[in-house]
């Protein structure tokens, strides 16, 4: 099993990497190979819309985006964790992923997703529910803790104070590996579930 995990805080070792941190341990002790790189400081830019990407099998911005896409190639979830800025995640996090998603041409289906956000006070079930969207579209489940995927602080390192959100943390990656292995025993004895021809139709036809 593998993991990758994305900070998409500018911080290296601020409260979102406590929380993915507490993730790590568990996913280490649960022989679940991982992978934490840090991109909330990176210069990434969002994605414009042009097209590229369907010829090329890539994004035509030569960055973190195209460097990332073989690794979650090879994964069998990915975490995304982020502070919260505005009720929202940081937005160098969601060009990263706006472009990751759209980009990559291949199946996502029956990657686990998870996603952790961390917050002073509020915000977090927004940002929360914002960031598992790119899960949602595309045929990946995702993994469910004992509360909502978040912890409090403000400051480096309050985190660590936050018992009830670190905890959370840890179930989260318990239950994580649970899905990965139940899945790939799945897929083993009955495949990927079928898929039909996409049909895309607009509101007004």
């Amino acid at each position: 099993m593998k993991v990758l995990m994305l900070n998409g805080s500018p911080r290296s070792g601020g409260n979102t990497a406590a929380a993915l941190h507490e993730m790590e341990r568990i996913f280490q002790s649960e022989a679940v190979e991982t992978e934490l790189i840090q991109v909330g400081a990176q210069q990434i830019r969002g994605c414009v819309a042009c097209g590229g990407c369907a010829k090329l099998g890539r994004c035509v911005f030569d960055d973190a985006v195209n460097e990332l896409a073989p690794k979650f190639e090879a994964s069998d979830g990915l975490v995304v964790g982020s502070p919260v800025y505005y009720a929202s995640a940081n937005a160098t996090l969601v060009a990263l992923l706006t472009r990751l998603f759209y980009s990559t041409p291949f199946d996502k289906t029956m990657k686990v997703g998870a996603s952790v956000v961390a917050a002073r006070r509020g915000g977090l079930s927004a940002t929360f529910d914002e960031l598992n969207k790119f899960f949602t579209i595309s045929g990946m489940p995702v993994a469910s803790s004992q509360y909502w995927n978040s912890v409090h602080g403000r400051l480096p390192g309050e985190a660590a104070q936050d018992a009830e959100g670190l905890q959370t943390m840890r179930a989260l990656a318990r239950n994580m590996t649970f899905l990965m292995k139940s899945i790939a025993l799945g897929r083993e004895a009955f495949g990927l579930p079928e898929k039909e021809p996409r049909q895309a139709t607009n509101f007004i036809r």
